[in-house]
């Protein structure tokens, strides 16, 4: 083994000093080329140093205005790097490592300058500091590897052996459960041994004296101890450590040994999927890592959970929750100070906007027994660490207040105080008048709020003043302050107030309190007044009695009065609104029928021309084409009615109002038979399943806004609603140019009818499918479907502006931190594209009254959201869809004329121009048209006009126009 380590040694040194050689000569080529090139650079480097060193003077400048940019400070470094200025260099690493950790990569470039340009042995203690710097930011494995690398060059100073050891040791107990990277510490402790047993070794031949041996043993002992320590630690390709060690020692592997390795390997093979996971995975690996944690931490290994801690944290250092969590574990786990405390410091460096680390700090410190002076350095930098809410400044008032308020012994009362307790009383009192004042400051100056609405700050000052100093007068001064800032008019403050007046003070105070409350409290009056009434019925006389009910009488009622004023006023401005829409709807009305009438007079204005049927007239409110029955000749017309066909039957669904329409008789043209004979057989079967005797309302369901391009309508919604229940039979109608859209479905029994309404908005071919009862509105006039409360709910909030692509899931994301959330409700147009609408329903009112001062005016998706208490507008006539239309424009035309109404199968034979702008038809048009004189049912569409025109009359007329 001896001539091993020689050999060793010998071939690095030699190995070495070739590399030395061929550096020499490189540099030697490159200076000489230099020299040959140097005429044509020398414009060229100056320009560069010149830009160099003005973005170097503007990177200073820009860090003087804002020390704590991070990348400024990296970019700044990198420039000097370049310019190669040692003392610049130096002075901008020291600025950046004072506000912030170094990455490995800064830290490395950092000490490997340093130690070339420190080879001298006084300078060696510089570099020690700069590497103990640099081992408290992060874990890592190659910071340490370096460390020990450059200890080795001190070897030869007094103690530089045991130094070397030394940072072996800690360098094994940082990162030594490293898994993928800590066997490099191991392997280069043990080269280092190796080395160190070549030197104890003998000359070959010669008899070593007892010192020797012992040495030697000694020695030999160490490289077998860092062997068995290193196979009890699960580590990545320890099986080739397990064979180095077979066979280097000369005794064999123990049993001991054997079976620790085992284990350890049993470990290794558990964890391994996770370090391939993270092997894989791109960074930063967060969810990565995440998991390792929580496996680890269901191992339960101390120093394995720390190790995983700290390589999540070495590529996540911005992460505010994995500091959180990981200084949490180590407060309520560990509990060993130095690693707690420089856990703490580390966490608020990384993060310094993050409120919660600096309270946990402030917290830690105080655990541990830190010195009043650490504390109080520690709470300042917390207030210059610059926070992103008002509230977080007030929140680490309260932490650093609290610790003052334990550092006071008031266990002997104010007049007994120590004269450190009363300095110590001094300076909790003087804290607390500077929180104020920074609050009012530096607070509301910087984000126009003072971040303590409720003066909580003042509240426990007020506390601490009644129970532990027992000067309830400075407290009466403090709450009078705190009333004066906007609070008087809130009963929970009032209520706070009364609570310490009675705890502390004497009646006459409590009765002041609320006597005040009841002539200043506006959100809860009654609850103040039953509070003054019920300490009266305690504590007062009869005379108190009276004044405490006279008061809250005169209260009540004022207030009574005020809230039927606020009301009248919102329902007079709720009526004027709805003016207001009905006078914008009547004006669109008046300007549509104007605007179609002129289109309609230009094309009336060519004589001799064949008129064509416009298009709107065919089209519903939804631009979609009513249902056109087939024509019928002047001579059918008694032959048009089944039995009970002959009036027709109103179906009301969420839509609006539709006509069923009596089934064609017989003889008569089916639907689709000017597009061929395919649909001919199934409309004749549709025509005689449709009887009206064999329909039952109470097991049918009405079904609409389905897509007209629905191949096989009956069989798709037959197989749709089966597992409802047994379907008796399916109804689709037809017009001439196909489905409209819209169907009947009737079960055999009534059971199957409200899990077939479950089935309401469900999505069919890209659209809403709308499922209502099925209905006869003339028996049930006053049957409503509309399934959604018109009324005032008070746990429900109403969210407007929302982006067309959100989904539930992101708006229960959005609401979830307000309340338990029961339902949401989209809102979708017929075809099933959402309108930027929704419905959040909460468990109660206080969670919905909550989310909307939280919600409204936020920002989603660039869009801003207006939230309120859901109040929809009440459903009557005039805000059905598209009132403002002629009531004929939604209905099929079956429905526009008189009480029995006129077929389309009775031809008219006036124009439409024409037939519209008369007096008796446009009454018609709104189901007023006059009554037939005579004749027989089948014609009364002739009688019901005033007179016949002839052909000539025709001519005339148009020639007129």
């Amino acid at each position: 083994m001896a001539a091993t380590g020689n050999a060793e040694e010998t071939q690095l040194q030699e190995m070495e000093e070739e590399a030395g050689m061929e550096r020499e000569m490189d540099s030697d080529e490159e200076e000489g080329m230099g020299i040959d090139n140097s005429d044509d650079e020398e414009d060229d480097s100056s320009e560069d140093d010149k830009e160099n060193e003005a973005e170097i003077q503007r990177l200073e400048e820009q860090l003087s205005i804002n020390a704590f940019d991070y990348n400024c400070h990296v970019d700044l470094i990198k420039l000097l790097r370049q310019e190669g200025e040692l003392p610049p260099l130096r002075k901008a690493r020291q600025k950046m490592s004072e506000l912030f950790p170094l990455t490995e990569e800064i830290w490395l470039d950092w000490l490997k300058d340093e130690i070339r340009l420190t080879e001298e042995e006084q300078n060696r203690e510089k570099v020690y500091k700069l590497f103990e710097m640099a081992v408290k930011d992060y874990i890592c494995p190659e910071i340490w590897l370096e460390y020990a690398q450059y200890s080795i060059g001190g070897m030869g100073l007094p103690g530089g052996m045991e130094k070397v050891r030394s940072i072996f040791e800690r360098a094994l107990t940082a990162v030594g459960l490293h898994m993928t990277k800590g066997a490099t510490l191991w392997e280069a402790y043990r080269e280092f041994e190796n080395v160190i047993l070549a030197t104890v070794q003998p000359p070959p031949g010669s008899v070593p004296t007892c010192e020797q041996q012992e040495l030697l043993n000694a020695q030999l002992e160490r490289i077998h101890t860092l062997f068995r320590r290193q196979l009890a630690i699960p580590l990545m390709d320890m099986e080739g450590t397990y064979a180095e060690y077979e066979e280097w020692s000369d005794q064999g592997v123990s049993d001991t040994v054997s079976q620790k390795y085992k284990r350890a390997l049993q470990q290794m093979e558990k964890s391994k999927p996770y370090e391939e996971t993270l092997m894989a995975a791109e960074p930063p690996k967060l969810a990565e890592y995440q998991t390792y944690i929580d496996y680890e931490q269901k191992e339960g290994d101390p120093a394995r959970i720390q190790i995983i801690f700290e390589r999540a944290l070495a590529e996540n250092c911005l992460v505010p929750d994995m500091w959180a969590k990981y200084t949490k574990y180590l407060d309520r786990q560990l509990k060993i100070r130095d690693l707690v405390l420089s856990s703490h410091d580390r966490a608020v460096r990384n993060c310094p906007w993050t409120m919660g680390l600096w309270k946990n700090y402030l917290l830690a410190l105080e655990r541990h027994g830190a010195d009043h002076h650490t504390i109080s350095d520690v709470f300042e930098k917390a207030l210059n660490a610059g926070f992103i809410q008002a509230t977080d400044y007030v929140n680490i008032w309260e932490a650093y207040l609290d610790y003052l308020r334990r550092r006071v012994d008031f266990s002997k009362g104010e007049s007994t105080l120590t004269l450190e307790s009363s300095r110590e009383l001094e300076e909790l009192r003087a804290a607390f008048t500077r929180s104020l004042d920074y609050m009012k400051q530096d607070v509301e100056e910087r984000f126009s709020e003072s971040g303590d609405p409720s003066c909580t700050i003042m509240q426990v000052w007020a506390k601490i003043e009644a129970l532990h100093c027992k000067n309830i007068q400075k407290a009466r001064e403090l709450w009078d302050s705190i009333m004066t800032k906007g609070n008087a008019k809130f009963a929970n403050m009032w209520l706070e107030y009364y609570n310490l007046e009675r705890s502390y003070g004497d009646a006459l105070h409590c009765r002041k309190a609320l006597h005040r409350a009841v002539q200043c409290t506006s959100d809860y009056p009654e609850h103040v007044c039953e509070v003054l009434l019920t300490f009266e019925r305690v504590e007062g006389s009869l005379e108190d009695w009276d004044a405490a009910v006279q008061k809250t009488e005169t209260r009540l009622n004022r207030v009574n009065e005020q809230r039927a004023k606020s009301l009248s006023q919102v329902a007079e401005k709720e009526a004027h609104l709805v003016r207001q829409e009905e006078e914008k709807t009547e004006q669109r009305r008046r300007a549509k029928a104007d605007k179609k009438n002129q289109k309609k007079g230009q094309k009336g204005s060519r004589p001799g021309e064949k008129r064509k049927a416009e298009d709107e007239d065919n089209e519903n409110e939804w631009g979609e084409e009513l249902e056109q029955p087939p024509k019928r000749h002047r001579g059918e017309g008694n032959q048009g009615s089944f039995r009970g066909g002959g009036a027709e039957e109103f179906m009301e669904t969420e839509s609006g109002l539709f006509g069923r329409r009596a089934p064609p008789c017989r003889g008569q043209e089916p639907p689709g038979a000017k597009r061929g004979q395919q649909m001919a057989p199934a409309t004749v079967r549709k025509t005689q399943e449709d009887n009206p005797e064999q329909r039952k309302d109470d097991c049918s369901v009405f079904i609409s806004n389905l897509a007209f391009s629905m191949e096989d309508p009956e069989k798709r919604l037959k197989e749709l609603f089966e597992p409802c229940g047994p379907v008796q039979s399916v109804r689709p109608v037809y017009a001439a140019k196909g489905f409209r859209g819209y169907c009947y479905v009737q079960f055999e029994g009534k059971t199957s009818v409200p899990e077939a309404l479950k089935m309401d908005r469900r999505e069919v071919d890209g659209r809403p499918m709308f499922v209502s009862p099925c209905v006869d509105k003339n028996k049930n006039p006053d049957f409503k479907v509309f399934k959604y409360n018109t009324n005032l709910e008070k746990h429900k909030i109403f969210i407007s502006g929302l982006p067309f692509s959100c989904t539930k899931e992101q708006l229960e994301e959005l609401c979830k931190d307000q309340g338990t959330i029961k339902d949401i409700r989209l809102v979708t147009n017929r075809s099933g594209k959402p309108k930027g609408l929704a419905y959040v329903e909460f468990e109660d009112e206080a969670q919905a009254s909550q989310a909307v001062l939280k919600l409204d005016g936020t920002v989603l998706q660039e869009h801003t959201l207006a939230v309120a208490i859901s109040n929809p507008p009440r459903r009557n006539a005039a805000d059905k869809p598209d009132f403002s239309r002629p009531m004929g424009a939604m209905m099929p035309r079956a429905m526009v004329y008189g009480s029995r109404g006129k077929g389309r199968t009775q031809l008219s034979l006036i124009p439409r121009s024409l037939h519209r702008q008369t007096g008796s038809e446009s009454k018609a048009e709104n189901g007023t048209a006059p009554k037939p004189t005579g004749g027989a049912s089948g014609d009364a569409g002739f009688e019901a006009q005033a007179k016949p025109m002839s052909n000539s009359d025709f001519a005339k007329m148009l020639l007129r126009k």
